[in-house]
């Protein structure tokens, strides 16, 4: 039995170890936010957190994150920095078909959780791996600025 720690919740697995944190959070825990895109880490479509850092869930394993917070899409709001970045994103329009925005949203809420104020090189480097096939980045770029003002604010 895996003992996690989801969204602030204790969670206990009969899984296989090395089984993806993505298919335990989907079909396990029917935490369906996160999505698979590529599985090998190259398209950022199931980045999650662990312990605050973004990471790729199709390739991280379950028993990697035993003793470690896991948060998925459907609890970032629980942070200001994610608020801030949920607010932006709907006051720019950023998605269009959607499928890559979790995952997004979520490698921006880690940016923005550890540096407030983010130049053009910072979001590139933190934002790199994220793949927006609808191109929408520079829509994102401009919801991580207005998130990061949103938080300098205070708001």
């Amino acid at each position: 039995m895996m003992q996690l720690n989801v969204n602030g919740k204790a969670r206990s697995l009969d899984a296989d170890p090395a089984m993806p944190l993505l298919w335990a959070l989907r079909e396990d825990l029917q935490l369906t936010g996160t999505k698979f895109g590529c599985g090998m880490s190259l398209c950022g479509a199931c980045t999650v957190h662990v312990d605050g850092q973004a990471v790729r869930s199709c390739t991280t394993q379950l028993s990697s994150v035993t003793g470690k917070k896991v948060t998925t899409i459907e609890a970032v709001s629980a942070s200001k920095a994610g608020q801030a970045v949920q607010r932006a994103w709907a006051k720019i329009d950023v998605p269009q078909c959607g499928y890559c925005q979790s995952g997004q949203i979520m490698s921006a809420t880690a940016l923005l959780s550890k540096n407030k104020a983010p130049s053009d090189a910072d979001i590139d480097a933190a934002m790199s791996g994220n793949i927006c096939r609808c191109g929408t980045y520079n829509q994102i770029r401009a919801a991580i600025k207005d998130a990061a003002q949103s938080l300098a604010k205070g708001a």
